[in-house]
């Protein structure tokens, strides 16, 4: 069988066709804020079994199974182990979770100017950030979980009240 090409963020651009390319980062990098918003920072631990998972094409399901049958190596066990056991390994975002915390990152990264900098990628809605989201998963870029759908991001808030008319005062919160 023969290799398929790898992927590339510009490949998944050209086939989705509605989104730019910095939405795309910016979905990706807004990805870890939410997960270190939810989880806590990554640590080198998470990193090493995330790199291990990919590498051996698993998830953290097919990886809490190995370790409880005892089919892992030393390291990957330490690593688990050093995360704070099974328990702690998975960093997951659900998708109504990862509109908000997207939200919060748009308001960190351009403040009162988040709803133009959006709207000019053409992400107007809570559906636009899932679609970008499935992209990336139908292209391997991302996982998700076997209750993930793109339903989750269904109107999850209105783009208008939680990007246009927040306070002063609350952007400065979300700032510190």
């Amino acid at each position: 069988m023969v290799d398929q090409p790898a992927k590339t963020l510009q490949d998944l651009v050209r086939h989705v066709g509605k989104y730019p390319e910095q939405a795309y980062l910016f979905v990706r990098e807004g990805l870890s804020f939410a997960a270190d918003q939810i989880h806590g920072p990554e640590t080198p631990a998470h990193k090493h079994l995330h790199h291990f998972l990919l590498t051996q094409d698993l998830d953290w399901n097919d990886l809490i199974a190995m370790y409880h049958s005892g089919e892992l190596p030393d390291p990957v066990v330490s690593a688990i182990e050093s995360a704070g056991g099974c328990d702690k390994l998975n960093r997951h975002v659900g998708g109504r979770e990862l509109c908000w915390s997207l939200r919060d990152y748009a308001l960190q990264r351009w403040g009162l100017m988040a709803r133009v900098v959006l709207a000019d990628w053409n992400v107007n809605q809570t559906r636009d950030l899932g679609r970008i989201v499935f992209g990336f998963i139908d292209f391997d870029m991302m996982r998700k979980q076997p209750e993930d759908t793109l339903e989750d991001f269904d109107e999850v808030f209105n783009f208008d009240d939680a990007l246009d008319k927040i306070t002063l005062d609350e952007l400065r919160e979300k700032s510190e």
